[in-house]
């Protein structure tokens, strides 16, 4: 049967289709290029040394299968904040309630983490405002400023922050690209990967890890920016996929160079003690000074600011979209379910992320505490695109002519090295993710009760919280910092073939559902992709 999700209230329509391929890249790679380059290499080398080069390699893999996901349900169905419309379509309240929940929270924090990385590198020249290892009063003051600033260019329409965005994003892209040629060309010591512990000082197990908790999901997961903006795109199917694997080849180049001229720039009487001692406030800006490049430091010192700003600027603009959708997914108030007609923009939804955004500074008043715990939950917010993508072709949603090839394999394996992510983080920043998951369980809950939902809305969703809780308990049982009952390689094995099977139960779940509650706003097998709303 076809069912209606929401009242129709045409706030859609709304919507300004002005953004094309270029807006779109330069969204990717702005989003991609925030304060990620600025301190991703660091901390990977603090925890795995060279061989966090594997981990880039392998985040870079997860990110592209992923992207590919997300573009062909972008193309089959575009829409503003899709990425919490989509498990809804698939597999009904519950299974989108949590994912959507988890990608609000993962998205809520990015602007507060770019605002905190800015200031953390600008202490170099404003003293006051971080020490510690975390900003002061009147650093989380500024970082709240500077949030506003994120919340003023989204305000006034999506061509202000498209135009804006593309000056931003040029910047960004020039000067990381111009840093990594000079550390390599002034001071590379190929010492450096081969010495003080060889290229795996800390063990294979480590470079795992880092994939989440030094931000390189973080890092890449900007990509789905793209995504989250795909109802206001001329041409959604020629655009979104160039775009999105545009943005994930220039940006895997990219954070490789920086990696390896971080190893190699590194001074070799730091590494005394090991990759662990080695720790700056502004790693790139420090390292062009020690190495004598004065200029550069000073520019990096101005980039710190550009390439944060850029990030959260369209960060803000894409939660804004996630809080339109789950108001639309009847998760969060109905209040939220306007577009100001103004300036077709979630106005509400940005003012409301961005008071919310301010607690994360309270608790987490530093970049790398706010991404341990928000780049955590970002793998699990993957997992459920898979799904979705198979449902919608087993039901016809996603016509032969809008299928990207290879998906069968694709989709499947996103599904997968997303758990494998999830389980490699590790027991002690995985248990940080509990109460956000449990919160979003408890608000489930209430608006399940509340709005009379039914049994058949769980239904769908089963799978997801029975993997979940799998992730856990293999995280607690395994060789990453659980108790070691189940040692390596065997915990990754089992984590991968489980999975494998949870994501057939999740398509069958989705394809029953689906059927049975087929929902207006997707469009027919034989309705022309432009005419999508």
């Amino acid at each position: 049967m076809t069912v209606a999700l929401e009242p129709t209230l045409n706030e859609d329509a709304k919507f300004r289709r002005t953004l094309g391929f270029w807006s779109l890249l330069a969204t990717g790679l702005g989003s991609v290029i925030g304060s990620g380059w600025l301190f991703s290499a660091m901390y990977a080398a603090q925890s795995a040394g060279p061989a966090s080069l594997i981990a880039w390699v392998i985040g870079r893999v997860l990110m592209l299968t992923v992207a590919l996901v997300f573009a062909e349900l972008a193309i089959a169905h575009p829409e503003s904040g899709g990425l919490v419309r989509y498990p809804l379509y698939s597999n009904g309240r519950f299974a989108a309630g949590i994912v959507g929940w988890s990608m609000w929270v993962c998205y809520l924090g990015n602007p507060p983490t770019e605002a905190a990385g800015a200031l953390q590198y600008a202490s170099s020249y404003l003293p006051g405002i971080y020490q510690g290892d975390q900003l002061t009063g009147l650093g989380i003051l500024l970082a709240i400023v500077l949030m506003a600033v994120f919340v003023g260019i989204n305000y006034f329409g999506v061509h202000l922050f498209a135009k804006t965005n593309n000056v931003v994003t040029a910047v960004k892209v020039l000067i990381p690209t111009v840093t990594v040629v000079l550390l390599i060309a002034s001071g590379f010591d190929s010492g450096n990967i081969s010495q003080h512990g060889g290229f795996a000082p800390y063990g294979y197990g480590a470079a795992l890890g880092t994939i989440a908790s030094a931000g390189m999901v973080f890092a890449y997961t900007g990509f789905r920016n793209i995504v989250e903006l795909s109802g206001e795109v001329r041409h959604p199917r020629k655009h979104i996929p160039a775009a999105l694997v545009t943005t994930l080849l220039v940006t895997i180049v990219l954070y490789l160079g920086l990696q390896v001229a971080f190893l190699g720039a590194v001074p070799s009487s730091m590494l005394a003690g090991g990759w662990h001692g080695v720790d700056f406030d502004s790693p790139f800006a420090q390292l062009a000074m020690l190495l004598g490049l004065s200029w550069l430091y000073w520019t990096l010192i101005a980039d710190s600011m550009i390439s944060p700003s850029g990030a959260a600027i369209a960060w803000t603009a894409s939660n804004a979209r996630n809080a339109y959708g789950l108001a639309k997914n009847r998760f969060f108030p109905a209040w939220l379910r306007t577009v100001n007609g103004r300036w077709g923009v979630p106005t509400r939804g940005l003012i409301t992320n961005f008071l919310v955004g301010i607690l994360f500074l309270l608790p987490l008043p530093s970049w790398h505490e706010i991404v341990s715990v928000t780049a955590s939950l970002v793998a699990f917010t993957f997992s459920v695109g898979s799904i979705s993508l198979l449902a919608f072709r087993k039901t016809g949603v996603t016509g032969p002519a809008n299928r990207l090839p290879g998906m069968a394999v694709i989709a499947p394996l996103a599904f997968v090295i997303s758990a494998l992510v999830i389980y490699w983080v590790g027991w002690p920043d995985l248990t940080k993710t509990i109460p956000i998951v449990v919160a979003g369980l408890i608000w489930f809950a209430v608006t399940w009760v509340r709005q009379n939902q039914g049994v058949s809305e769980l239904s769908g969703g089963v799978w997801l919280i029975v993997h979940l809780a799998f992730l856990y308990l293999m995280s607690a049982l395994g060789s990453f910092e659980g108790s070691g009952l189940i040692p390596a390689p065997w915990d990754s094995l089992i984590v991968a073939v489980v999975s494998l099977g949870v994501y057939f139960w999740g398509v069958a779940s989705g394809t029953a559902y689906l059927r049975d509650h087929r929902p207006e706003a997707l469009r027919r097998p034989d309705q022309p992709i432009e005419a999508a709303s």
